[in-house]
Protein backbone atom coordinates (compact mmCIF):
# COMPACT_ATOMS: atom_id res chain seq x y z
CA UNK A 1 0.00 0.00 0.00
CA UNK A 2 2.81 2.60 0.52
CA UNK A 3 3.18 2.93 -3.26
CA UNK A 4 -0.41 4.18 -3.66
CA UNK A 5 0.12 7.80 -2.49
CA UNK A 6 3.25 8.09 -4.64
CA UNK A 7 1.41 6.70 -7.68
CA UNK A 8 -1.44 9.15 -7.17
CA UNK A 9 0.98 12.05 -6.80
CA UNK A 10 2.74 11.11 -10.04
CA UNK A 11 -0.56 10.81 -11.90
CA UNK A 12 -1.76 14.18 -10.61
CA UNK A 13 1.50 15.75 -11.73
CA UNK A 14 1.04 14.39 -15.26
CA UNK A 15 -2.57 15.57 -15.42
CA UNK A 16 -1.52 19.02 -14.20
CA UNK A 17 1.13 19.20 -16.91
CA UNK A 18 -1.37 18.16 -19.58
CA UNK A 19 -3.90 20.73 -18.42
CA UNK A 20 -1.21 23.40 -18.42
CA UNK A 21 -0.65 22.66 -22.08
CA UNK A 22 -4.26 23.69 -22.75
CA UNK A 23 -3.92 27.04 -21.00
CA UNK A 24 -2.73 30.47 -22.07
CA UNK A 25 0.66 31.60 -23.23
CA UNK A 26 2.17 32.64 -19.92
CA UNK A 27 5.86 32.07 -19.23
CA UNK A 28 4.87 29.22 -16.92
CA UNK A 29 3.42 27.22 -19.82
CA UNK A 30 5.39 24.20 -20.92
CA UNK A 31 6.65 23.96 -24.49
CA UNK A 32 6.94 20.83 -26.64
CA UNK A 33 10.58 19.85 -26.72
CA UNK A 34 11.19 20.63 -23.05
CA UNK A 35 13.14 17.96 -21.13
CA UNK A 36 11.08 15.43 -19.21
CA UNK A 37 10.66 15.87 -15.47
CA UNK A 38 11.80 13.49 -12.74
CA UNK A 39 8.21 12.28 -12.32
CA UNK A 40 7.90 11.60 -16.04
CA UNK A 41 11.17 9.68 -15.98
CA UNK A 42 9.63 7.49 -13.27
CA UNK A 43 6.56 6.91 -15.45
CA UNK A 44 8.64 6.00 -18.51
CA UNK A 45 10.92 3.76 -16.46
CA UNK A 46 7.97 1.57 -15.50
CA UNK A 47 6.19 1.66 -18.86
CA UNK A 48 7.29 -1.69 -20.29
CA UNK A 49 6.96 -3.41 -16.93
CA UNK A 50 3.33 -2.23 -16.72
CA UNK A 51 2.67 -3.93 -20.07
CA UNK A 52 4.11 -7.14 -18.64
CA UNK A 53 2.04 -6.78 -15.47
CA UNK A 54 -1.15 -6.22 -17.48
CA UNK A 55 -0.48 -9.50 -19.26
CA UNK A 56 -1.27 -8.62 -22.86
CA UNK A 57 -3.02 -6.27 -25.27
CA UNK A 58 -4.58 -5.87 -28.68
CA UNK A 59 -2.20 -4.34 -31.19
CA UNK A 60 -2.05 -2.77 -34.62
CA UNK A 61 1.25 -2.32 -36.43
CA UNK A 62 1.48 -0.19 -39.58
CA UNK A 63 4.52 -0.07 -41.85
CA UNK A 64 4.24 2.00 -45.08
CA UNK A 65 7.32 0.40 -46.57
CA UNK A 66 6.86 1.38 -50.23
CA UNK A 67 4.97 3.94 -52.28
CA UNK A 68 1.22 3.36 -51.81
CA UNK A 69 2.02 0.07 -50.03
CA UNK A 70 1.31 -0.55 -46.36
CA UNK A 71 1.78 -3.69 -44.28
CA UNK A 72 -0.64 -3.81 -41.34
CA UNK A 73 -0.63 -6.41 -38.57
CA UNK A 74 -3.76 -6.54 -36.41
CA UNK A 75 -3.89 -8.99 -33.52
CA UNK A 76 -3.19 -9.65 -29.87
CA UNK A 77 -0.10 -10.33 -27.79
CA UNK A 78 0.47 -12.29 -24.59
CA UNK A 79 3.28 -10.29 -23.01
CA UNK A 80 3.84 -12.88 -20.28
CA UNK A 81 4.50 -15.76 -22.68
CA UNK A 82 5.85 -13.74 -25.60
CA UNK A 83 3.37 -15.20 -28.12
CA UNK A 84 0.93 -13.49 -30.44
CA UNK A 85 -1.42 -13.84 -33.37
CA UNK A 86 -2.30 -11.42 -36.15
CA UNK A 87 -3.83 -10.86 -39.54
CA UNK A 88 -1.18 -9.46 -41.85
CA UNK A 89 -2.67 -7.37 -44.66
CA UNK A 90 -0.56 -5.76 -47.36
CA UNK A 91 -2.47 -2.96 -49.11
CA UNK A 92 -1.21 -1.88 -52.52
CA UNK A 93 -1.95 1.11 -54.69
CA UNK A 94 -3.13 1.01 -58.28
CA UNK A 95 -6.09 -1.28 -57.69
CA UNK A 96 -4.01 -4.35 -56.84
CA UNK A 97 -5.93 -6.60 -54.42
CA UNK A 98 -4.86 -6.82 -50.80
CA UNK A 99 -2.67 -9.71 -49.71
CA UNK A 100 -3.80 -11.33 -46.44
CA UNK A 101 -2.07 -13.89 -44.22
CA UNK A 102 -2.76 -15.33 -40.78
CA UNK A 103 0.25 -15.22 -38.48
CA UNK A 104 1.18 -16.75 -35.16
CA UNK A 105 4.50 -15.99 -33.54
CA UNK A 106 6.63 -16.72 -30.51
CA UNK A 107 9.98 -15.22 -29.63
CA UNK A 108 11.60 -17.97 -31.71
CA UNK A 109 9.22 -19.04 -34.50
CA UNK A 110 6.75 -17.67 -37.04
CA UNK A 111 3.70 -19.50 -38.43
CA UNK A 112 2.13 -18.52 -41.79
CA UNK A 113 -1.44 -19.49 -42.70
CA UNK A 114 -3.95 -18.59 -45.42
CA UNK A 115 -1.20 -18.92 -48.03
CA UNK A 116 -2.72 -19.57 -51.48
CA UNK A 117 -1.77 -23.04 -52.69
CA UNK A 118 -0.27 -24.17 -49.38
CA UNK A 119 -2.96 -26.64 -48.34
CA UNK A 120 -3.07 -28.33 -51.75
CA UNK A 121 0.72 -28.52 -52.02
CA UNK A 122 1.07 -30.08 -48.57
CA UNK A 123 -1.78 -32.52 -49.24
CA UNK A 124 0.01 -33.65 -52.40
CA UNK A 125 3.13 -34.15 -50.27
CA UNK A 126 1.25 -36.42 -47.87
CA UNK A 127 0.27 -33.80 -45.29
CA UNK A 128 -3.51 -33.34 -45.57
CA UNK A 129 -5.20 -30.92 -43.16
CA UNK A 130 -1.93 -29.03 -42.67
CA UNK A 131 -2.61 -25.31 -42.93
CA UNK A 132 0.49 -23.56 -41.54
CA UNK A 133 4.15 -23.29 -42.46
CA UNK A 134 6.53 -22.65 -39.59
CA UNK A 135 10.07 -21.32 -39.65
CA UNK A 136 12.46 -19.69 -37.18
CA UNK A 137 12.27 -15.93 -36.86
CA UNK A 138 15.39 -14.44 -38.39
CA UNK A 139 16.99 -11.04 -37.96
CA UNK A 140 18.73 -11.36 -41.33
CA UNK A 141 18.33 -13.31 -44.55
CA UNK A 142 21.02 -14.66 -46.83
CA UNK A 143 21.31 -11.29 -48.59
CA UNK A 144 21.95 -9.55 -45.27
CA UNK A 145 18.51 -7.94 -45.00
CA UNK A 146 15.68 -8.80 -42.63
CA UNK A 147 12.13 -9.76 -43.57
CA UNK A 148 9.84 -6.90 -42.55
CA UNK A 149 7.35 -9.32 -41.00
CA UNK A 150 10.13 -10.85 -38.90
CA UNK A 151 11.17 -7.42 -37.66
CA UNK A 152 7.61 -6.40 -36.76
CA UNK A 153 6.75 -9.55 -34.83
CA UNK A 154 9.93 -9.06 -32.80
CA UNK A 155 9.08 -5.43 -32.01
CA UNK A 156 5.70 -6.19 -30.42
CA UNK A 157 6.85 -8.57 -27.62
CA UNK A 158 9.70 -6.18 -26.87
CA UNK A 159 7.18 -3.64 -25.60
CA UNK A 160 7.21 -5.42 -22.24
CA UNK A 161 9.78 -6.47 -19.67
CA UNK A 162 9.87 -8.09 -16.26
CA UNK A 163 11.23 -5.12 -14.27
CA UNK A 164 11.35 -1.33 -14.30
CA UNK A 165 14.19 0.55 -15.97
CA UNK A 166 16.36 3.03 -14.10
CA UNK A 167 14.65 6.46 -14.33
CA UNK A 168 18.03 8.18 -14.54
CA UNK A 169 18.59 6.67 -17.97
CA UNK A 170 15.65 8.62 -19.38
CA UNK A 171 16.91 11.88 -17.92
CA UNK A 172 20.37 11.32 -19.39
CA UNK A 173 19.35 10.27 -22.92
CA UNK A 174 17.63 13.38 -24.21
CA UNK A 175 13.98 12.40 -23.71
CA UNK A 176 11.60 15.34 -24.23
CA UNK A 177 7.95 16.13 -23.57
CA UNK A 178 5.97 16.73 -26.79
CA UNK A 179 2.56 17.81 -25.51
CA UNK A 180 -0.67 15.85 -25.49
CA UNK A 181 -2.45 13.82 -28.14
CA UNK A 182 -5.42 11.51 -28.50
CA UNK A 183 -5.13 7.80 -29.30
CA UNK A 184 -8.44 6.09 -30.07
CA UNK A 185 -10.21 8.64 -27.88
CA UNK A 186 -7.78 8.38 -24.97
CA UNK A 187 -5.82 11.41 -23.78
CA UNK A 188 -2.09 10.71 -23.92
CA UNK A 189 1.14 12.44 -22.98
CA UNK A 190 3.63 12.41 -25.84
CA UNK A 191 7.37 11.94 -25.39
CA UNK A 192 10.27 11.73 -27.81
CA UNK A 193 13.38 9.67 -27.24
CA UNK A 194 16.88 10.88 -27.92
CA UNK A 195 16.86 8.83 -31.13
CA UNK A 196 13.60 10.33 -32.41
CA UNK A 197 11.08 7.61 -31.50
CA UNK A 198 7.70 8.79 -30.18
CA UNK A 199 5.99 7.31 -27.10
CA UNK A 200 2.36 8.03 -26.21
CA UNK A 201 1.35 7.21 -22.63
CA UNK A 202 -2.21 7.17 -21.31
CA UNK A 203 -2.87 10.08 -18.94
CA UNK A 204 -5.43 7.94 -17.11
CA UNK A 205 -3.56 4.75 -16.27
CA UNK A 206 0.01 5.36 -17.55
CA UNK A 207 -0.13 2.46 -20.00
CA UNK A 208 1.64 2.52 -23.34
CA UNK A 209 -0.81 3.46 -26.10
CA UNK A 210 1.47 4.00 -29.08
CA UNK A 211 5.10 3.68 -30.11
CA UNK A 212 6.50 5.02 -33.39
CA UNK A 213 10.06 4.43 -34.55
CA UNK A 214 12.20 4.55 -37.68
CA UNK A 215 13.74 1.19 -38.53
CA UNK A 216 17.52 1.17 -39.11
CA UNK A 217 18.52 1.95 -42.71
CA UNK A 218 14.88 2.55 -43.71
CA UNK A 219 12.97 5.65 -44.85
CA UNK A 220 9.63 4.86 -43.20
CA UNK A 221 8.27 4.81 -39.65
CA UNK A 222 6.64 1.84 -37.96
CA UNK A 223 3.77 2.61 -35.60
CA UNK A 224 2.54 0.15 -32.95
CA UNK A 225 -0.76 0.98 -31.26
CA UNK A 226 -1.86 -0.95 -28.16
CA UNK A 227 -5.33 -1.19 -26.63
CA UNK A 228 -7.54 -3.16 -24.27
CA UNK A 229 -4.64 -4.17 -22.01
CA UNK A 230 -5.24 -7.33 -19.99
CA UNK A 231 -4.46 -11.06 -19.81
CA UNK A 232 -4.39 -13.03 -23.07
CA UNK A 233 -4.35 -16.76 -23.83
CA UNK A 234 -3.06 -17.54 -27.32
CA UNK A 235 -2.88 -21.12 -28.56
CA UNK A 236 -0.25 -21.70 -31.22
CA UNK A 237 -0.99 -24.14 -34.09
CA UNK A 238 -0.24 -27.72 -33.12
CA UNK A 239 2.01 -30.19 -34.93
CA UNK A 240 -0.83 -31.72 -36.96
CA UNK A 241 -1.64 -28.29 -38.41
CA UNK A 242 1.96 -27.30 -39.03
CA UNK A 243 4.67 -28.17 -41.53
CA UNK A 244 8.25 -27.01 -41.06
CA UNK A 245 9.72 -24.96 -43.89
CA UNK A 246 12.95 -26.93 -43.48
CA UNK A 247 11.08 -30.19 -44.20
CA UNK A 248 9.43 -28.88 -47.38
CA UNK A 249 11.98 -26.50 -48.93
CA UNK A 250 10.64 -26.83 -52.48
CA UNK A 251 7.07 -26.05 -51.45
CA UNK A 252 8.30 -23.13 -49.38
CA UNK A 253 10.35 -21.80 -52.31
CA UNK A 254 7.46 -22.20 -54.75
CA UNK A 255 5.21 -20.21 -52.41
CA UNK A 256 7.74 -17.45 -51.88
CA UNK A 257 9.16 -18.34 -48.47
Amino acid sequence: MPARPRLLAVLLTVVAVLLAGCGGSSAADRNPGDPITDDEADILAGLLHRDYTEGGADFTVTAPYAENTVLTLTGEIDFRQGVGSAQAVTTYGGGQPDDTRTLFFSTADLWYGDVPGLTDALAAAGRPDTTYLRRPISSTQANGTASLVDVLVQLVPNLSQRADDDPRAFLERGYTWQGQRSVNGQLAAAYQTGTGATILVSAQDQLLLQYTTRLPDQSFDVTITLGDHGPRTITLPDEAETALVSDYPQIAADLGF
